[in-house]
């Protein structure tokens, strides 16, 4: 399972909360299995065609219509801020491996925490 962190952006007022409850300065969504391939999927290399036919193949009538379930998963991942729509390949320009932190923001994942897994 893919377990997505994003830092918290916010006010100076929730800040200071934050600090004296001690609230994490990070969003944890773990995704579930079709959403986790599906994040795997979409790294820069496949086209939204290829995406969908392996999504299909692989969860059968748990996604179907797959055309509809992908994009709608996708379109809620873009206005999270999660991931952008790209119309040409990545090709090298992105780093799209586990554990990359685009922002610089976020604190170095311990692993004491249990979100690192061997593969």
């Amino acid at each position: 399972m893919i377990l997505i962190r994003h830092p918290k952006v916010l006010s100076k007022f929730e800040s200071i909360i934050a600090r004296i409850t001690r609230a994490p300065k990070e969003l944890r969504r773990p995704l579930d299995d079709m959403n986790s391939l599906l994040w795997e999927l979409m790294d820069g290399t496949r086209t939204l065609g290829q995406i969908n036919h392996l999504m299909d193949s692989t969860f059968h009538e748990r996604i179907a219509p797959v055309e509809e379930r992908v994009e709608a998963s996708i379109t809620n991942m873009i206005s999270l801020g999660l991931v952008v729509m790209r119309t040409s390949p990545i090709s090298g320009q992105w780093d799209t491996s586990a554990l990359y932190d685009p922002s610089h923001s976020l604190p170095v994942t311990k692993p004491s925490l249990g979100i690192i897994e061997e593969e």
